[in-house]
């Protein structure tokens, strides 16, 4: 009621009504009300999306930073889901989730995959339990991490703040592993700072960024999980955290072939790195079909 009265759409005796107006008895008041956000929130919208690989049976997008995947409070509409229904109507609005399996971040970009089938979603649940479903990212951390680790500490909600995600002991936690290879090392204003590619075998929410944290190696640009020490500011205009879904791998839910994409790091990503002196070729990773003995040793 506040905000419609706010917006307008309340009138007392034909005049815009205001927030706490005395009222004496006899006078008409009018409400002209208005869809509450929520009830919006799985209406299709033409959200843009970016589609690397689509058949019938699945689509994988490269998210742009900036992008919520699923609707939320403060965030009803324009995600990722508002655009799948417009893009595939019907036929996205019959699954759950409209076919949505896994989750970035809003400002983590890269890679997902989103079934467009029943059978094809509960494969792919299936394989992401199952670890069949392989995902890489590209991470910029603050430090020098070793060149091989694999955080293993359970999570959940943060006792003492319930939006964060933090590594919790017992039965609040639930089993999280992180692996990560430190592919090159520089500084930034006399601070060592690292490329690194992580890779899951479970996928919390806010894992990767936690771990690392918890790891004493934050994300640059992490704007919840910072650390204890101060930082200098990033170079240029980088203002997220420094986490991109580089690759991703899984079967094929109609036939089990092996199928896998890489997503180009983004342009703020590279500039920060090419800033911070920071060199390698993921091109030439990619390439690679030896990815998991970077972290054999984990």
């Amino acid at each position: 009621m506040q905000d419609w009265i706010d917006a307008g759409r309340v009138s007392l005796d034909g005049t815009p009504a205001r927030m706490r107006q005395r009222v004496f008895g006899g006078e008409q008041v009018v409400v002209r009300t208005a869809a509450l956000p929520e009830q919006m929130a799985f209406t299709p919208e033409p959200v843009p999306l970016d589609v690397v690989y689509e058949d019938a049976q699945l689509v994988v997008l490269n998210k742009p930073a900036g992008l919520v995947v699923h609707p939320a409070a403060g965030n009803w509409s324009g995600t990722l889901l508002n655009g799948l229904l417009h893009r595939y109507g019907e036929a996205a609005a019959g699954l759950p989730r409209a076919g949505i399996v896994h989750r970035l971040d809003k400002d983590t970009s890269g890679l997902m995959v989103v079934a467009r089938t029943l059978t094809a979603q509960t494969d792919l649940v299936r394989q992401l339990q199952a670890r069949t479903v392989k995902r890489y990212y590209a991470a910029v951390v603050w430090g020098t991490p070793p060149a091989r680790a694999l955080v293993d500490a359970p999570l959940g909600r943060d006792p003492r703040e319930r939006t964060r995600m933090a590594v919790v002991d017992g039965a609040a936690g639930k089993p999280a592993r992180t692996r990560l290879a430190t592919l090159a090392s520089g500084h930034w204003q006399g601070q060592p700072v690292s490329l690194v590619l992580c890779s899951l075998d479970t996928g919390r929410t806010h894992q990767i960024r936690v771990h690392l944290t918890h790891l004493g190696h934050p994300l640059l640009g992490d704007p919840v999980y910072r650390g204890r020490h101060a930082r200098p500011a990033l170079p240029g205009a980088f203002g997220r955290q420094a986490l991109h879904a580089w690759r991703l791998g899984l079967l094929h839910p109609a036939d089990g072939r092996p199928m896998s994409w890489q997503s180009e790091l983004p342009d703020d990503m590279r500039d920060l790195l090419g800033a911070l002196g920071l060199s390698f070729d993921m091109n030439e990773l990619f390439a690679s079909e030896h990815i998991d003995d970077l972290f054999a040793s984990s």
